[in-house]
């Protein structure tokens, strides 16, 4: 039977309705973003820079937190397996989750640890500056340990684990691999929204969410060219056979920013997906988003096709808002 290509409103809200009985675990790098908000009238007598005068602040779980609130957003049950430090972060951090009904009971507490912290000054809906409070050396081996036990202890009541790496110590090679068997162990489905920069054995994943820089980047694939049209994009289907092939993936799902998405699978021609995105005021999460409600419509029975549908248009809402932000099943099923 030949795949379906379209996602009506019904099978959107029946995948819905079916992801609300799954769980999801969820690792990798968990943060804190503050949001400082306030209006430019001068430029500083100091130096040449804007003056933002504060009006108010504001708090988000982001990286792989963020993966998770936007689950439970959609109804479906997340659990957040990590590593924070002891601090002001961290209590905040929790405090969200749990408001977010995110099960964060598995999020470990140490003082060794930092709680990774992005500030970002917002001035007239535009961002005038980002400040990182963070660690980035690997976990100790013990907090390792202690985690991948975690992991162990749920995986078997869970369908899929979704990991978010951002560089930050918490995914190492080790660790990878070691979810890589208790995926297989399990039969769950394994994703990871990939970075470069932090080179990673990624072969045997059931999906990786790379965006169309990342994805030359792990193919070793110079970017010199550019087709609005991504199927006519020469260079662009090299890196998408070589990545799938290489990788030995279920499926690569590249994120084209305005022109979509790109889903690739073995034995299949890519299919790219225009974006439905009307009006993008930040793109801040929505690779979350991305990789976060694909991985929830596939343990909810859909297809790579129906869920990079689903994921498409759960991005397409989030970029309209600012700041880190979700979609709620009401706003999703609108965009239909």
């Amino acid at each position: 039977m030949a795949e379906r290509k379209k996602l009506t409103r019904q099978r959107a809200r029946n995948i819905l309705n079916t992801a609300a009985k799954r769980t999801v675990l969820v690792t990798g790098d968990p943060m804190l973003d503050q949001f400082l908000w306030g209006n430019v009238l001068r430029i500083s007598p100091e130096a040449p820079v804007p003056v933002v005068e504060f009006q108010r602040e504001s708090f988000m779980p982001g990286g792989a937190a963020n993966v998770a609130r936007n689950l439970t957003a959609l109804n479906c049950p997340a659990q957040m397996h990590s590593v924070v430090g002891k601090d002001d972060a961290a209590k905040k951090l929790r405090a969200l989750l749990k408001a977010d009904n995110v099960d964060c009971k598995p999020l470990i507490s140490d003082a060794s640890r930092q709680t990774s912290c992005k500030t970002r000054i917002i001035a007239q809906r535009q961002q005038v500056v980002r400040v990182d409070r963070e660690s980035k050396t690997n976990l100790e081996p013990r907090l390792a340990k202690r985690l991948l036990k975690s992991i162990d202890n749920s995986v078997a009541k869970a369908k899929a684990i979704v990991i978010g790496d951002y560089g930050k110590g918490v995914v190492t090679q080790d660790y990878l691999d070691e979810l890589k068997v208790l995926s297989k162990r399990h039969g769950v489905w394994l994703s990871l929204d990939p970075k470069p920069v932090h080179s990673l054995d990624l072969r045997g994943l059931s999906l990786i969410t790379p965006n169309r820089k990342e994805a030359f980047e792990l193919a070793d694939i110079d970017d010199s060219t550019y087709n609005a049209n991504p199927v006519k994009d020469h260079n662009l289907m090299c890196v998408a056979r070589q990545l799938i092939g290489r990788l030995e993936l279920k499926v690569l799902l590249i994120t084209l920013g305005k022109l979509g998405m790109l889903v690739c699978q073995p034995g299949h021609k890519p299919f790219h997906i225009p974006t439905i995105a009307r009006e993008v005021f930040d793109v801040s999460g929505a690779g979350d988003t991305v990789i976060g409600s694909f991985t929830l419509a596939i343990v909810a029975g859909a297809s790579p096709i129906e869920a990079a549908i689903f994921s498409n248009h759960a991005a397409g809402v989030v970029v309209g808002k600012l700041g880190t932000a979700t979609v709620t099943p009401r706003e999703l099923l609108s965009s239909f």
